[in-house]
């Protein structure tokens, strides 16, 4: 399940990723593997996720609901010519009759986003029903619908998972492949079930053309959870993290309310799930500069001229602009501090599962890192 999870999120989350070395970064130093390397503003490991909700998908649903963070954190170690790219993901279903069938059974979920918590918000929402499977029609839809940008340094890559022939649907697979070949995007096929079958029916192929890896999966194996001596410690520090914020605007409070219940989905599997996320929020990849201050203020187009008081959380409202910079700098600082030590935990946790580990847990966890890897290290990024 853990396996799945992280194939579905791969998939439906678009992630660029670009890495010059002239770029640089006023993001907290306080990142996952407790690395100081700066965070390249402007560049993007953009992945697309295309997800197969027909009935027979609840499996995969169900683990890339479990493994979100476990991805995010493992994507946070790259580096590129010694900078830390940002990652931006979108998300994709495709074979459901619910859908619209003008429009192949597929639908847009998310464009490409910085949101985690929105991709995670997403993903729990999915249901699955019966339907046609059309992968051509869906890939092309994310190149065409997609802002991949013109960086020929990002990483771009389509991650597609399902079970029915790659060749249903009226547009051929082939052409959707020469078209992401066009735009240098790599697409990988995750084919969730009997790896021979998956090449019979041409996911292999599907990957190939566009120099992608194929994948075959147990999308109904149980995600396979390993706990730390380091976990409650670092779920005490996700609630003080969580104390950092200082929503503002339209959409503050409900964004608190989605972080809150995001929490709570991670924690629905096991508490070292919930300890992935943790990890996460205290990475450079987690940002929420639409409705929190802390965040905010690091943005170019940030001014507190142009911050309205009205907007503004209860404590702050009737403050001056002097003091309300000392209380976001105060909280930063603090932020900056917790993240430091979820870091510190986390490389502990990191070495520890290491050794838990055994081979053939969680197998579709490690084929996608493995393809993602191989593609990266092809654009000059390396991994801590």
């Amino acid at each position: 399940m853990k396996t799945l999870k992280i194939f579905t999120i791969l998939i439906a989350l678009g992630f660029s990723v670009s890495c010059k070395a002239d770029v640089k970064s006023n993001e907290p130093v306080a990142e996952i593997a407790m690395n100081t390397t700066p965070v390249a503003s402007k560049h993007y490991i953009k992945v697309a996720l295309l997800l197969d909700t027909s009935n027979s998908m609840d499996g995969l649903i169900d683990q890339a609901k479990a493994q979100l963070w476990e991805i995010v954190n493992e994507l946070s170690y790259a580096k590129c010519r010694n900078q830390r790219p940002n990652l931006q993901i979108a998300l994709y279903e495709y074979g459901n009759d619910n859908l619209n069938a003008k429009d192949g059974y597929i639908r847009k979920i998310l464009g490409f986003t910085e949101d985690l918590d929105d991709v995670s918000k997403e993903l729990f929402s999915l249901t699955t029903n019966g339907g046609s499977e059309y992968c051509g029609t869906v890939i092309q839809s994310s190149i065409k619908q997609l802002d991949w940008g013109n960086d020929a340094d990002d990483l771009k890559m389509i991650f597609i998972a399902g079970n029915e022939p790659f060749t249903q649907g009226k547009i051929n697979y082939k052409d959707a492949a020469a078209e992401a070949k066009e735009k240098d995007i790599v697409v990988n096929t995750i084919f969730c079930g009997d790896y021979n079958h998956g090449i019979s029916s041409k996911w292999q192929h599907g990957a190939q053309l566009t120099y992608g890896d194929y994948m075959a999966i147990n999308h109904n194996q149980h995600t396979v959870h390993i706990a730390s001596p380091y976990d409650d410690l670092i779920l005490q520090l996700n609630v003080k993290l969580n104390g950092t914020y200082i929503p503002y605007g339209s959409k503050g409070r409900m964004k608190v309310a989605i972080q809150e219940e995001q929490d709570a989905n991670a924690a629905e599997y096991n508490k070292a799930n919930a300890v992935s996320r943790t990890v996460s929020k205290g990475s450079h990849l987690y940002k929420n500069s639409s409705w929190d201050l802390v965040d905010a203020e690091k943005e170019k187009d940030f001014s507190y001229d142009e911050l309205k008081k009205a907007d503004l959380p209860d404590n702050l409202k009737g403050k001056s602009t002097a003091e309300i910079k000392a209380y976001v700098s105060k909280q930063r600082k603090e932020r900056e501090a917790i993240q430091r030590e979820i870091a510190q935990l986390n490389e502990k946790r990191r070495l520890y599962l290491a050794e838990k580990k055994k081979e053939g847990d969680n197998e579709l966890e490690g084929a996608m890192i493995q393809a993602l890897k191989r593609q990266a290290e092809k654009k000059d990024y390396n991994w801590d």
